[in-house]
């Protein structure tokens, strides 16, 4: 499986190491996934309160950022709509931790085609972490997002199959 096109930087285009969330920013701005050497070497260019994708100023408070992100969300970003989601999930940027408002929101954002929003939920599901087990509802949202390429959601599903038996299915899932 090739791995999704939001998984490259759209500065340089390489595809960004794993796991993506230490090895990239996603810019409120924009929402672009921009990876650390880009960031690094914008910086080392003198462009330290600028976003290098788009060249806009990166705001100074939690307040700024988050009027960004809901900017953003009203225009129907998948992925700004993910990211408010995490916001509510653990409770950052001003906001109150509201699991269910995160839950909708990360659901919206699957519905837009957000594979990253179809793998919170799968492995929210699996864990069972601030919501009731689901396996059924697990696995069709790491499915969701494993065929159209999230290598994370594809590795769950290996793990899932290697807990029930199905050794040869998971070994796939991990190749």
């Amino acid at each position: 499986h090739e791995r999704p096109e939001g998984d490259r930087c759209p500065i340089c285009f390489d595809l960004v190491e794993l796991p993506m969330h230490k090895n990239s920013k996603v810019k409120a701005c924009c929402m672009k996934r921009v990876c650390d050497g880009c960031d690094l070497a914008a910086a080392q260019r003198g462009m330290y309160d600028t976003c290098p994708f788009c060249r806009t100023a990166i705001p100074a408070d939690d307040a700024s950022m988050l009027a960004m992100i809901q900017k953003r969300v009203g225009k129907g970003d998948a992925v700004a709509i993910k990211v408010l989601g995490e916001q509510y999930y653990v409770g950052e940027l001003g906001l109150a931790r509201d699991v269910p408002r995160a839950i909708e929101l990360w659901a919206e954002a699957a519905e837009l085609g957000s594979l990253d929003a179809h793998f919170q939920l799968g492995a929210m599901y699996y864990t069972g972490n601030s919501v009731a087990k689901d396996k059924p509802r697990c696995i069709r949202h790491l499915q969701q997002a494993a065929v159209r390429g999230h290598v994370e959601s594809r590795y769950i599903l290996g793990v899932v199959e290697y807990k029930n038996g199905n050794y040869q299915l998971a070994v796939q899932h991990w190749m």
